[in-house]
Protein backbone atom coordinates (compact mmCIF):
# COMPACT_ATOMS: atom_id res chain seq x y z
CA UNK A 1 0.00 0.00 0.00
CA UNK A 2 2.79 2.42 0.85
CA UNK A 3 4.63 1.91 -2.42
CA UNK A 4 1.44 2.27 -4.47
CA UNK A 5 0.41 5.43 -2.58
CA UNK A 6 3.59 7.31 -1.64
CA UNK A 7 1.69 10.31 -0.25
CA UNK A 8 -0.09 8.22 2.36
CA UNK A 9 1.34 8.20 5.84
CA UNK A 10 1.27 5.46 8.41
CA UNK A 11 -1.96 6.72 9.98
CA UNK A 12 -3.81 6.71 6.66
CA UNK A 13 -2.60 3.20 5.84
CA UNK A 14 -3.64 1.94 9.28
CA UNK A 15 -7.12 3.42 8.76
CA UNK A 16 -7.40 1.90 5.27
CA UNK A 17 -6.49 -1.52 6.65
CA UNK A 18 -9.15 -1.14 9.31
CA UNK A 19 -11.87 0.02 6.90
CA UNK A 20 -11.24 -2.33 4.00
CA UNK A 21 -9.73 -5.45 5.55
CA UNK A 22 -10.99 -5.04 9.13
CA UNK A 23 -7.42 -5.37 10.43
CA UNK A 24 -6.71 -3.26 13.50
CA UNK A 25 -3.07 -2.20 13.21
CA UNK A 26 -1.23 0.52 15.04
CA UNK A 27 0.30 3.33 12.96
CA UNK A 28 3.62 2.49 14.65
CA UNK A 29 3.43 -1.04 13.31
CA UNK A 30 2.72 0.31 9.82
CA UNK A 31 5.73 2.65 10.09
CA UNK A 32 7.90 -0.30 11.08
CA UNK A 33 7.14 -2.08 7.78
CA UNK A 34 7.00 0.94 5.48
CA UNK A 35 9.81 1.17 2.93
CA UNK A 36 12.52 3.57 4.02
CA UNK A 37 14.38 5.96 1.74
CA UNK A 38 18.12 5.50 1.61
CA UNK A 39 19.94 8.22 3.58
CA UNK A 40 20.97 11.19 1.49
CA UNK A 41 18.22 10.70 -1.09
CA UNK A 42 15.71 13.56 -1.07
CA UNK A 43 12.01 13.10 -1.43
CA UNK A 44 10.59 13.17 -4.92
CA UNK A 45 8.24 16.06 -4.16
CA UNK A 46 8.81 19.46 -2.66
CA UNK A 47 7.99 19.72 1.00
CA UNK A 48 5.55 22.38 2.18
CA UNK A 49 8.10 24.32 4.23
CA UNK A 50 10.42 24.39 1.21
CA UNK A 51 7.59 25.70 -0.97
CA UNK A 52 6.90 28.48 1.53
CA UNK A 53 10.57 29.48 1.70
CA UNK A 54 10.95 29.47 -2.09
CA UNK A 55 7.76 31.40 -2.83
CA UNK A 56 7.33 33.55 0.30
CA UNK A 57 7.74 36.77 -1.68
CA UNK A 58 4.86 35.75 -3.96
CA UNK A 59 2.31 34.63 -1.32
CA UNK A 60 -0.37 36.91 0.08
CA UNK A 61 -2.65 35.58 2.81
CA UNK A 62 -6.04 37.10 3.53
CA UNK A 63 -8.51 36.44 6.29
CA UNK A 64 -11.49 37.88 8.12
CA UNK A 65 -11.37 38.57 11.84
CA UNK A 66 -14.49 39.32 13.85
CA UNK A 67 -14.25 42.28 16.21
CA UNK A 68 -16.90 43.05 18.83
CA UNK A 69 -17.44 46.70 19.72
CA UNK A 70 -18.35 48.11 23.14
CA UNK A 71 -22.00 48.16 22.04
CA UNK A 72 -21.77 44.49 21.03
CA UNK A 73 -21.89 45.14 17.30
CA UNK A 74 -19.99 42.74 15.08
CA UNK A 75 -17.46 44.22 12.70
CA UNK A 76 -15.58 42.17 10.13
CA UNK A 77 -11.94 43.07 9.63
CA UNK A 78 -10.38 42.05 6.33
CA UNK A 79 -6.62 41.70 6.55
CA UNK A 80 -4.02 40.76 3.98
CA UNK A 81 -0.41 39.88 4.84
CA UNK A 82 2.63 39.33 2.62
CA UNK A 83 4.47 36.20 3.69
CA UNK A 84 7.88 37.35 2.52
CA UNK A 85 8.05 40.61 4.46
CA UNK A 86 5.39 39.67 7.04
CA UNK A 87 3.82 43.08 6.77
CA UNK A 88 0.17 44.01 6.61
CA UNK A 89 -0.74 44.98 3.08
CA UNK A 90 -4.39 45.84 3.66
CA UNK A 91 -6.74 46.25 6.60
CA UNK A 92 -10.40 47.16 6.03
CA UNK A 93 -13.45 47.06 8.29
CA UNK A 94 -17.12 46.61 7.46
CA UNK A 95 -20.28 45.61 9.28
CA UNK A 96 -21.64 43.59 6.34
CA UNK A 97 -19.04 41.85 4.16
CA UNK A 98 -20.35 41.13 0.70
CA UNK A 99 -18.66 39.37 -2.17
CA UNK A 100 -18.37 42.63 -4.13
CA UNK A 101 -16.77 44.46 -1.17
CA UNK A 102 -14.31 41.63 -0.56
CA UNK A 103 -13.38 41.45 -4.23
CA UNK A 104 -12.67 45.17 -4.21
CA UNK A 105 -10.34 44.66 -1.24
CA UNK A 106 -8.58 41.86 -3.12
CA UNK A 107 -8.20 44.09 -6.18
CA UNK A 108 -6.54 46.73 -4.03
CA UNK A 109 -4.22 44.13 -2.48
CA UNK A 110 -3.17 42.56 -5.77
CA UNK A 111 -3.03 45.67 -7.92
CA UNK A 112 -1.65 45.67 -11.43
CA UNK A 113 2.09 45.62 -10.73
CA UNK A 114 2.06 43.16 -7.85
CA UNK A 115 4.48 40.25 -7.78
CA UNK A 116 2.18 37.96 -5.81
CA UNK A 117 1.20 34.72 -7.51
CA UNK A 118 -0.47 32.80 -4.68
CA UNK A 119 -3.46 33.88 -2.60
CA UNK A 120 -4.02 31.83 0.51
CA UNK A 121 -7.23 31.96 2.48
CA UNK A 122 -9.00 29.66 4.88
CA UNK A 123 -12.23 27.84 4.33
CA UNK A 124 -14.52 29.87 6.55
CA UNK A 125 -17.92 31.07 5.40
CA UNK A 126 -16.70 34.49 4.30
CA UNK A 127 -14.06 33.10 1.94
CA UNK A 128 -16.45 30.49 0.60
CA UNK A 129 -19.12 33.13 0.04
CA UNK A 130 -16.73 34.93 -2.28
CA UNK A 131 -15.92 31.85 -4.33
CA UNK A 132 -19.51 30.59 -4.44
CA UNK A 133 -21.16 33.95 -5.09
CA UNK A 134 -23.24 34.49 -8.17
CA UNK A 135 -20.72 37.08 -9.30
CA UNK A 136 -17.97 35.56 -11.46
CA UNK A 137 -15.55 38.33 -10.48
CA UNK A 138 -13.38 36.22 -8.19
CA UNK A 139 -12.45 33.79 -10.93
CA UNK A 140 -11.88 36.65 -13.37
CA UNK A 141 -9.71 38.50 -10.86
CA UNK A 142 -7.66 35.44 -10.07
CA UNK A 143 -7.15 34.58 -13.75
CA UNK A 144 -6.34 38.14 -14.79
CA UNK A 145 -3.81 38.63 -12.00
CA UNK A 146 -2.40 35.10 -12.19
CA UNK A 147 -3.34 34.21 -8.60
CA UNK A 148 -3.66 30.56 -7.71
CA UNK A 149 -4.55 29.19 -4.30
CA UNK A 150 -1.80 26.81 -3.13
CA UNK A 151 -2.80 23.32 -2.06
CA UNK A 152 -2.63 23.46 1.72
CA UNK A 153 -1.54 20.48 3.80
CA UNK A 154 -4.17 19.04 6.13
CA UNK A 155 -2.13 19.93 9.21
CA UNK A 156 -0.42 23.11 10.33
CA UNK A 157 3.19 23.44 9.23
CA UNK A 158 5.86 24.58 11.66
CA UNK A 159 8.50 26.78 10.08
Amino acid sequence: MATENPLWGEERIANELLLKLRLRVSPRTVRKYMPKRPPGHPRGDQRWATFLRNHAHAIVACDFVVAVTATFRLLYVFEAIEHGSRRLVRVAVTAHPTAAWTLQQLREVVGFDSACRYLSHDRDWTSLAIRDSSEPHFEALSKASGLTPPRWPCRRVRL
